[in-house]
């Protein structure tokens, strides 16, 4: 009787020591799914500058600039995008021109996504993020930048705000660590033992004294509203918080009332006098055509 009963715990120890290894195993796979971007191939208009931007080690990065397609573009701040974990960096500076067409859009590929060379990891899209920064304020010094993150890009995004000059963030179904989403997750697994990558936005945006506008999904089951919950906790200056109702994690995009609380997200960090800015927000109106040019 109790070589059965240990014969059995035995196997189900196994075959927990094997999943867990699994997750282990996949976890950048998960994370980082290159193989699941799409975007590829999009037609970009006319004026949209290639950007490549040399690391130290070898590495390459490239990234699009699609400039304002309304007046005055240059003396607002450019919003810097950081995409979510499958974003390809094309349609992302295409989704935010249409939303800000009178501002400059400009996205990079992660490391190792697309025409960027390397493997992604948190460490390296944080990295990353300074390093793109700086190459913007090279290139442009007088025109302050705005970072807007989607999902996992808001681990860049606030990485990038709490050691660089931001105007202010703009974040999107945002999670507090990359650890909590995993042990939210995989709630009975050793998660601090295996993850290899880490996030704290929370952290990061606990340094920031700039404004911050969050925008989430009430139905979110990638970032659950409780992770979204613990990282307004952290929020020094909060200037905006939505919920869009009755959508999830992907579905967030394609919703009327999502394009209405971005602009009014990015309205809300032009009045907050943190700024660095005083422009004439775009609240409303028809979007101009961000598409090719004809």
């Amino acid at each position: 009787m109790f070589a059965v009963i240990w014969k059995t715990a035995a196997v189900l120890v196994g075959m927990a020591a094997l999943y867990v290894a699994f997750v282990a195993l996949m976890q950048d796979r998960m994370l980082f799914p290159r193989w699941a971007v799409t975007g590829q191939g999009l037609p970009l208009r006319d004026d949209a500058e290639h950007l490549r931007l040399d690391l130290p080690g070898g590495d390459v990065l490239a990234g699009l600039r699609l400039p304002a397609r309304l007046p005055g573009g240059d003396e607002r701040a450019v919003l810097l995008g950081f995409g979510g974990n499958a974003w390809h960096a094309h349609a992302l500076a295409m989704h935010l021109c249409e939303l800000f067409p009178a501002r400059d859009v400009v996205a990079f590929h992660y490391r190792g996504y697309g025409p960027s060379t390397g493997r992604p990891s948190a460490a390296a899209l944080n990295a990353d993020a300074l390093a793109i920064y700086d190459e913007l304020r090279a290139r442009r010094p007088d025109q302050p930048i705005v970072g807007v993150g989607l999902s996992i890009g808001a681990g860049p995004a606030a990485y990038l705000a709490a050691r660089r000059d931001v105007a202010g963030l703009i974040l999107v179904t945002p999670f507090d660590t990359l650890e909590a989403l995993a042990r939210t997750h995989f709630p009975y697994l050793p998660v601090r033992t295996f993850l290899r990558h880490e996030m704290d936005v929370e952290g990061d945006l606990s340094r920031f004294d700039g404004p911050v506008a969050t925008i989430a999904a009430e139905f979110d089951t990638i970032v659950p509203p409780a992770r979204t919950q613990a990282l307004r906790q952290a929020v020094r200056r909060p200037v905006f918080d939505a919920v869009i109702a009755g959508t999830g994690h992907n579905e967030i995009y394609h919703r009327s009332d999502y394009v209405a609380a971005m602009r009014e997200a990015l309205a809300a960090l032009d009045a907050d006098p943190a700024h660095m800015e005083r422009p004439r927000a775009e609240t409303g109106g028809a979007v101009s055509d961000c598409g090719p040019s004809s």
